[in-house]
């Protein structure tokens, strides 16, 4: 097989946007795409290289997994080695749990599969695992059990056939992906079944090119198309987001740009030589090893630091990641690859034991539940980011919209004041942080009350979250049906619930935000957002007004800057330092909380002054003069940066029962 050091440039070209997106570069917004230029340069080689050697008749499985592993064993395993000491210092229990979790599937290569499981929105932060990336190689190695032995089995067959076959199934995965993409978001992006086309696009362009004869003689067609390609890759790189609905049909923009590039990009026209320059192809030739040392350098320095790195951090992150990465490659990855340094034998066995010895000690950290004892901490505060009871049961109902068991009872039992309930409480994540403190507080004031709520539902008439991953959930509808419930029932009083600034304003830094619009397909930008907050909020307190309820708005907690249960770990873990002046010290100002609840507050204060609303602020309680604590020795108010415990949440009960009898 011809190399093509342009190939090597378009991997440079895959890589770097990743590294800069994951870094935090809001230009690159879109820089994920780089996987799946990945994918397709992986399904092109791979393919290339099994039809080249099957019509010579040299293919052999033996061989070919002899090659995969000589290509991704070594490197991988290093990595992971490395990170075993920094996840040991550095992580919670609950973090390095997880991790040694992520150990194990990516010796087996299930990563994506296991990533995928712990999906959610309270799950760990992604970018605080440091084994994340390895979703995608557990994808291509998924990939590589298949693909070779299809192609072994049907290569006596027609070629256009084959070709029939991989065309089918690609279309049959992308139609998937899309599908999936508003019902199954993760499963969408992390599976085989709704990745796999792009590892198929990559294997058509192998065939293509296999079967017709490459011009020699500069064409201004193939000047024009990996212009085009590379216009497409740029395009996805500074225009996407996390907004963006992916992969899906959106993911045909850069891996069909790739396609482009792999097809029309040579030596003897712009895009060809650009590619082909010695930067780009020397970054390409370690581009692996950079992908895999960038998540982990990452991630950790997140976990040292009490506050996110900044760019300055991340761009000598970058810089370490490449410095790692050409060691890697010239003194790991080169003599591996070498069969005259490492024989088959050797490599096998290599691959065997090394794989071993990750499960052993990932099981081995699983059974331990992260080595708790590995911090000096009070019992009373661990088990304060405990799970709050009953909430699993009455949040995130499927079908919230539709279904009929949607509501949850709380406080004192129907049975004991009659069956209809007196008050409804609904709202967003933040309600279910909140669940217990109403159950007792509806339970302390006599109150039959039920409760519903839903992920990043904005708990206002006429507003559609503007999430490809949420448009399942239905929110506009799921906000109509707790009105239609409280007209029908002529219940008196409502209590909305909301981390409100996230749709206004997103978090400190200005990311975070969960935009919203007025319509379905409203534009996803901070303008837009409080603009149809504006409108939900006037609009539903009019509705409610309308029928004789009072509406009672549940003002945001104060946010934290940064992850409360990693920040206790780090505080107990350095017993020379007083652990209340580090958990002053660590907490958010007030007029930080007040400054990013100011947008929201204003109106919320409008419509409270106006007499249409009634307010339920918990400032007083959680605040003094300067900061917002996140908690005391004894106890987290937050299991994450905003989300109270259970423990936050008995602080703010007998506020609540009082709001429930006024």
């Amino acid at each position: 097989m011809q190399y093509r050091r342009e190939v090597d440039g378009l991997r440079a070209l895959a890589v770097l946007p990743v590294l800069l997106f994951h870094a935090g570069f809001q230009s690159f917004s879109g820089g994920y795409i780089g996987v799946d230029v990945f994918f397709v340069i992986s399904g092109y080689l791979i393919t290339s290289i099994i039809i080249n050697e099957l019509q010579a008749g040299t293919f052999s499985l033996v061989k070919f997994y002899e090659r995969r592993a000589r290509r991704i064993l070594p490197a991988l395993f290093l990595v992971m080695l490395a990170c075993l000491p920094f996840a040991w210092l550095l992580m919670s229990p609950t973090g390095l749990e997880s991790f040694f979790k992520s150990v194990v599937a990516v010796a087996l290569f299930l990563s994506n599969i296991l990533f995928w499981k712990e999906a959610g929105y309270f799950a760990t932060a992604n970018e605080l695992k440091p084994l994340l990336h390895t979703w995608s190689l557990a994808v291509e190695e998924q990939y590589y059990v298949l693909f070779p032995l299809f192609l072994m089995l049907a290569w006596r067959f027609n070629k256009r056939w084959i070709v029939g076959v991989l065309l089918v199934a690609a279309l049959a995965s992308l139609v998937l992906s899309e599908w999936a993409l508003t019902r199954f978001a993760a499963v969408s992006f992390y599976l085989l079944p709704t990745r796999g086309w792009e590892l198929l696009i990559g294997a058509l362009a192998a065939f293509y090119l296999f079967y017709k004869t490459k011009p020699n003689e500069p064409n201004q067609l193939y000047q024009v198309a990996s212009l085009l390609g590379l216009l497409l890759i740029s395009y996805s790189v500074f225009a996407f987001d996390k907004f963006t609905p992916f992969p899906g049909i959106n993911a045909l923009l850069p891996t069909v740009g790739a396609v482009l590039i792999i097809l029309f990009a040579w030596p003897h026209n712009v895009v060809g030589k650009l590619l082909g320059s010695k930067l780009l192809v020397g970054i390409g030739l370690i581009s692996y090893s950079t992908y895999l040392w960038h998540q982990p350098l990452f991630s950790f320095a997140r976990y040292s630091s009490m506050q996110e790195p900044s760019k300055a951090i991340y761009l000598l992150l970058i810089l370490a990641s490449l410095l790692l990465a050409f060691f890697t490659w010239k003194l790991v990855e080169t003599p591996f690859r070498n069969k005259n340094k490492v024989s088959r034998k050797q490599i096998l066995w290599f691959g065997l034991l090394g794989s071993l010895f990750f499960i052993a000690i990932g099981l081995i950290g699983v059974k331990n539940k992260g080595f708790e004892q590995r911090f000096n901490m009070p019992a009373s505060l661990s088990s304060s980011f405990g799970l709050i009871p009953r909430a699993d049961e009455c949040f995130d109902k499927p079908n919230l919209y539709e279904s009929d068991n949607w509501l949850c009872n709380i406080g004192v039992k129907p049975a004991s004041v009659g069956a209809k309930p007196e008050v409804v409480v609904f709202g967003d994540s933040h309600s279910k942080s909140l669940f217990d403190a109403f159950d007792k507080a509806a339970l302390q004031a006599n109150i039959h009350a039920v409760y519903s709520g839903a992920s990043y539902c904005t708990p206002l008439l006429g507003v559609y979250i503007l999430r490809p991953d949420q448009a399942q959930v239905g929110c506009h509808l799921v906000n109509q049906r707790v009105f239609d419930y409280v007209k029908a029932n002529n219940i008196k009083k409502v209590f909305l619930i909301g981390r409100w600034s996230v749709y206004t304003d997103g978090g400190y830094d200005g990311t975070e935000a969960t935009w919203i619009g007025k319509t379905s397909d409203g534009k996803k930008d901070k303008a837009t957002s409080r603009i149809a907050f504006e409108a939900g909020l006037k609009q539903t307190v009019e509705a409610y007004a309308s029928v004789g309820a009072q509406l009672n708005i549940v003002e945001q907690v104060p946010q934290q800057t940064i992850g409360v249960k990693d920040l206790y770990y780090k505080i107990y873990a350095n017993e020379n330092k007083k652990i209340a002046e580090s958990i002053h010290a660590s907490s958010v100002t007030k007029r930080q909380h007040l400054q990013l609840q100011s947008f929201v507050g204003d109106l919320f204060k409008q419509h409270a002054q106006a007499g249409q609303l009634s307010l339920l602020n918990f400032d007083d309680i959680f605040c003094d003069a300067e900061k917002c604590l996140i908690g005391s020795e004894q106890h987290s108010y937050y299991f994450d940066n905003n989300h109270l415990t259970t423990a936050g949440g008995r602080m703010v009960v007998d506020k609540i029962a009082k709001e429930m009898q006024r």
